[in-house]
């Protein structure tokens, strides 16, 4: 007579075999989990990039506003490019400075990203 084990499956039958179910789940759960932390880490990258430009804008446009109409501009390019920043545009209306400037964002395999900001400085 043969012996069947009746302890998992409580009909008589042969027991199922689901060693490695498991290790599917949490190999999934790991892709799963390595795909949400690289979206992270490229938007956190362009969160980054966008504070480092809008700061380059802002103190280019100060310094542009602080020399007064002649030199603004020139002014607010050395600036940027100070901090890292191109200027892209200036403009200088009265006493009012407007730059535009960009920096490079984070690398992506196959895309060149560009990150700009604009800053105005001026009385009132």
């Amino acid at each position: 007579m043969r012996a069947v084990d009746t302890s998992r499956s409580g009909r008589g039958q042969p027991p199922r075999d689901d060693d490695g179910a498991g290790t599917v789940l949490v190999i999934a759960m790991a892709g799963l989990l390595m795909f949400v932390l690289v979206g992270l880490a490229a938007v956190s990258g362009l969160v980054t990039a966008q504070r480092r430009a809008q700061a380059a804008a802002d103190l280019a446009a100060l310094a542009g506003a602080s020399v007064g109409t002649g030199a603004g501009c020139a002014e607010a390019a050395r600036i940027a490019e100070a901090n890292g920043a191109a200027l892209i545009q200036c403009s200088v209306i009265s006493r009012e400075v407007r730059v535009e400037v960009k920096v490079p964002g984070p690398r992506w395999p196959g895309r060149r990203v560009q990150v700009s900001a604009e800053a105005r400085a001026g009385p009132g």
